[in-house]
């Protein structure tokens, strides 16, 4: 019995609640004035909880020079079916504000990182 068929393989990858992550990464990120703000290229999930914790957004720059990557609290994206994209309420200046980090600098996801992410933008961590 074959299992191949395009409507299983979207009920593997994706149903009404839950999402593959390979089909998250590289999903639009919007502001509220529907402006793009650019895209997700990873999410951080917690070892022993399993939960997300983040989701890394990439933006700025113009093809990868000056790309800018940005964890955001996963709490803070909605889900936008009409989208088909994240919703943040997150206007460009608070953005670029946050803390972020450029490709190959990636920091150490600790505790005070966590605090300081989640604390911009105004989250317990």
């Amino acid at each position: 019995m074959a299992f191949d068929t395009d409507s299983n393989t979207i009920a593997r990858d994706e149903t009404h609640d839950l999402i593959s992550s390979d089909k998250v990464e590289g999903t639009a990120v919007y502001n509220r004035q529907g402006e793009k703000l650019g895209t997700v290229t990873s999410f951080m999930v917690g070892k022993r909880n399993g939960r997300v914790q983040y989701a890394v957004l990439s933006f700025g720059g113009l093809f990868g020079m000056g790309e800018k990557f940005y964890p955001l609290p996963w709490d803070t994206l909605t889900y936008d079916t009409d989208k088909g994209g994240y919703m943040v309420d997150l206007d460009k200046d608070r953005l670029e504000g946050a803390p972020s980090y450029d490709r190959g600098n990636e920091p150490t996801y600790d505790r005070a990182y966590g605090e300081r992410v989640y604390g911009h933008y105004g989250l317990a961590y």
